[in-house]
């Protein structure tokens, strides 16, 4: 302790020689700061973005913070939004070096936390135009059916015994079955396949867990060793080479001139062809590209979808109103449906207006991935500087009164006569992002959302289980990139039955 004390004390006499030799530049407002660690001990643990929410109220919607080493903007409006990912988006479109990211995405080999350059561009053009694109997410249509039939099913069986469901569990092992199979073509469902999908969610949780874990190199590199200390260092390491074994497990699978071919192509097989094309890239695709965007495509889809549904089912239990007109809306067109398929949903409006406002209340994504500055800039006044860490609040920004009228209230209505979408043009809701890193995989997502949510609403009615009241249902959320709820959603399910199978109609 005595030696950690002079080791501070140097560095804070050297910062503050450092800081008094220089010209500081108007930054916005924000938050006093302690010296070496700046705003670092106010930023709590869980629900950053809620405490960022509280600051923005203080101190306007551009504040800044310094987080440690390293200059930090947060943005809470829409307005400014518009500016850092419109009018500067060029500017602000590079993502930051940080230890887990950086470890996990094979060195920024991936599309989402790679920093911006050429590269990054290839490989989301990649994305774009290969994986992502209308055709190819209207080939894996028969997945997205199969599994929400199957879910359907599965739901089925508890509805008859009565049982009360872990919705949250199931929708999550239903969203990442889904991914297994459009990825690589597997489901993980029996025997050894059940074991290795059990170890692979494992793993998604220790990846999701060290993404977004706190390592004082990032913001205090002299410090870096006590994260080595914490065995951070380690856990990282370990869940690298887990997942590699995984990945490189599954690739090899896909190798084998012998295995079985079917005429479904899964992502791997595309991703293979990609590889085997060599003038689809400007630049040489390597199998540390193929396991850092599956990296992506794991945490990002597996957790995004089955999330939003969550917040939809969790919104619509407390709201009976609203779960009443939804179900009249959809039952009174596909009364004689036990299954809604894709071309349906575009003739459900208010279920479209409910998955937005979802969105709008619980994006995926509360603080969006954050971006850093590659260059100076000027915004509302004041100078961002070269390297600084932005982070984007998108749901602050969703909460806007100066926006949306009962900013809390959950009213899908709003959206009927809105023209808001959100793709990245109305920055006054952007749960996906926008500019040029902005979700690539938007339109597949929201297409698994539909299709979840138009059928558990057509097939069962919801109920709370015995002794629970609306006002138990609590939206305190996990620590994380993506805004898990704290406590898993267990509800009723009763299996109903269209007035044309009852010979009392």
């Amino acid at each position: 302790m005595v030696l950690l004390l002079i080791l501070l004390s140097s560095i804070f006499v050297v910062f503050l020689f450092y800081r008094t030799t220089r010209t500081t530049p108007h930054l916005p407002p924000g938050p006093p700061g302690l010296p070496l660690i700046g705003n670092l001990h106010q930023l709590p643990n869980s629900a950053p973005h809620h405490y960022l929410w509280h600051l923005s109220k203080l101190y306007g919607p551009l504040i800044f913070l310094r987080l440690g080493i390293r200059s930090t903007i947060v943005v809470s409006s829409a307005r400014i939004a518009r500016q850092v990912m419109k009018t500067h988006d060029l500017v602000f479109a590079s993502r930051p070096s940080l230890l887990g990211q950086r470890k996990l995405s094979y060195n920024g080999s991936d599309v989402g936390f790679a920093p911006y350059s050429e590269q990054w561009r290839e490989m989301k053009k990649l994305c774009v135009l290969h994986f992502f694109s209308s055709r190819r997410i209207h080939s894996f249509r028969p997945i997205r059916e199969d599994e929400v039939l199957r879910l359907i099913q599965k739901l089925s069986q508890f509805a008859v015994s009565g049982r009360v469901i872990n919705l949250s569990q199931i929708l999550v092992s239903f969203s990442s079955t889904l991914i297994c199979r459009i990825a690589f073509g597997k489901r993980y469902e029996s025997g050894d396949k059940a074991s290795e999908r059990s170890k692979f969610h494992g793993l998604l949780n220790e990846a999701q867990a060290l993404l977004v874990e706190f390592y004082l190199s990032d913001y205090l590199p002299w410090l870096g060793w006590v994260d080595r200390i914490r065995g951070l260092h380690n856990r990282l390491d370990k869940t690298f080479k887990q997942l590699d074994m995984f990945y490189q497990q599954v690739i090899d699978d896909h190798m084998n001139l012998k295995k079985p071919r079917t005429d479904q192509q899964d992502i791997i097989d595309i991703f293979l062809q990609t590889m085997d094309d060599a003038h689809s890239t400007t630049f040489d695709l390597t199998l540390d590209h193929i396991k850092a965007l599956l990296m992506n495509i794991f945490i990002a889809g597996t957790d995004a979808s089955a999330v939003t549904v969550i917040w939809a089912m969790t919104s619509l239990i407390k709201n009976p109103r609203v779960t009443k007109k939804v179900q009249d809306e959809i039952r009174s067109l596909y009364s004689e449906k036990d299954y809604i398929g894709e071309e349906d949903i575009e003739r459900l409006p208010y279920l479209k207006a409910v998955v937005k406002e979802t969105l709008r209340l619980f994006p995926p994504t509360p603080l969006l991935l954050p971006r850093e500055s590659t260059e100076s800039c000027n915004i509302e006044g004041y100078e961002i500087q070269a390297k600084t860490l932005v982070f984007v609040n998108a749901w602050a920004i969703a909460r806007d009164p100066e926006t949306w009228e009962n900013p809390e209230q959950f009213y899908p209505e709003r959206f009927l006569s809105c023209s808001v979408d959100l793709k990245g043009n109305n920055f006054e809701l952007i749960p996906f992002g926008a500019g040029r890193r902005i979700c690539p995989a938007i339109n597949m997502a929201m297409v698994t959302v539909e299709l979840t949510l138009a059928n558990l609403l057509n097939s069962f009615d919801w109920e709370l289980p015995a002794g629970i009241e609306k006002k138990d249902i609590d939206t305190q959320v996990l620590p994380g990139i993506t805004m898990h709820k704290k406590d898993d959603l267990r509800l009723v399910a009763k299996n109903y039955t269209p007035c044309h199978q009852l010979s009392t109609c």
